[in-house]
C-alpha cells in the first residue's frame, strides 16, 4: 500500500450541550467562511487525540473534554479521512477564538444539513458504535 502527500487525516470535536440538543460550530476566516467543527489536520507523529486537543487548544483557547471517537469518514471532495469525536467544554470555560474563526454560535441540531448534520447526529447518539460513512 501507497501513501501520497493528498491523502489527508483530521480530526473534529462535536462540542455538544445535550440539554439544549445544540453543538458548537465556528467560522471560518478563510476560504468560503463556512460554519465547521472544531479541529483540524493531524501532524507527523501525532495520535489523533493529540491532534484534536491541540487543534481545539488553538482554535477554542481551551481543553476540550474528549469522549469518544463516534465516527470515521472518508471525504471525497478532500481526498480525507475524517474522525468525529463527542466533547464537551469544561465548566466556566471562557473561548478565545483564533485568527482562523471570527465568530462561534451553539446551532440546534435540527438546523444542521448534509454532511454536518449527518456527523453530529451520529456524535449525539452514539451508544459504542463507530460510525462509517462515505461522502
Amino acid at each position: 500500500m501507497g501513501f501520497e502527500n493528498r491523502y489527508r487525516f483530521s480530526v473534529h470535536a462535536a462540542v455538544l450541550d445535550v440539554a439544549a440538543e445544540s453543538v458548537l460550530l465556528l467560522r471560518q476566516t478563510y476560504g468560503d467562511l463556512r460554519w465547521g467543527l472544531p479541529g483540524g489536520g493531524v501532524e507527523p507523529g501525532e495520535t489523533i487525540v493529540d491532534a484534536l486537543a491541540r487543534e481545539c487548544r488553538e482554535e477554542l483557547g481551551v481543553d476540550v473534554q474528549i469522549g469518544p471517537l463516534t465516527g470515521w469518514y472518508y471525504h471525497r471532495e478532500f481526498e480525507s479521512q475524517v474522525g468525529i469525536f463527542r466533547c464537551a467544554l469544561p465548566a466556566g470555560a471562557e473561548l478565545q477564538l483564533s485568527p482562523e474563526h471570527d465568530a462561534v454560535r451553539w446551532t440546534p441540531l435540527t438546523e444542521l444539513a448534509g454532511v454536518q448534520a449527518a456527523r453530529v447526529r451520529a456524535a449525539a447518539t452514539y451508544g459504542g458504535h463507530l460510525h462509517t460513512r462515505v461522502f
